[in-house]
């Protein structure tokens, strides 16, 4: 019995990360189709960097964020509905659930490029000009995405930074092309790591 529970578990995390990859694949290739300029950012974002340095070291994520221009929002609309997503709007954040039986847990987020995500922010999110090719998308820079989580700096913006800083993506040499606040944040994550 402990052996098909655990054969089960291992298969049902498989097929969920394959579930999350193949909805950025679909939504990233129906954005391309329709020529509608966008980026990845989140989660899918990380992992691509971090597989960079260490595949050993990328982390799973549930969702997909993807970076658009809120003008793009009717073509963006259009397109990942053809390609079977649902629109809705889940406490303030438009999204696209995967079919009608799916959930906002794991559907694609957006992200309006150089809107602020929250109003507390001190900066807007990248344009989504600031991307660069990876294997299967385009993804938000590093740069960007730096910014990007020290903005939000919520737990697993911090633990995406720690992965960042485990492994010489990002260090010290960062410090005085950042704002204050962000700044100070960056310096907290090298300072205490563990904290």
């Amino acid at each position: 019995m402990a052996v098909e529970l655990r054969e089960f578990s291992w298969q049902r995390m498989i097929e969920a990360v394959q579930a999350v990859r193949d909805r950025a694949l679909r939504a990233t290739a129906a954005l391309e189709k329709a020529g509608i300029p966008y980026a990845m950012a989140g989660g899918n974002a990380v992992a691509a960097w971090v597989a960079r340095v260490d595949r050993a070291a990328v982390r799973n994520t549930q969702d997909v964020d993807i970076l658009v221009r809120r003008s793009d929002l009717p073509a963006v609309t259009e397109a990942l509905e053809g390609a079977g997503f649902v629109r809705a709007t889940v406490m303030d954040v438009v999204c696209f659930i995967d079919g009608p039986a799916g959930s906002p847990r794991d559907a694609v987020h957006l992200l309006f490029a150089g809107e602020k995500v929250r109003e507390s922010y001190p900066l807007p999110t990248a344009d989504v000009g600031e991307c660069v090719p990876a294997d299967d998308y385009a993804i938000v820079t590093l740069e960007a995405l730096v910014r990007m989580k020290l903005n939000a700096f919520r737990d697993k913006d911090r633990t995406h930074l720690r992965d960042f800083i485990s492994l010489g993506l990002i260090d010290a040499t960062w410090l005085p092309r950042l704002v204050p606040e962000h700044a100070a944040r960056l310096q907290q994550l090298i300072d205490d790591p563990d904290g």
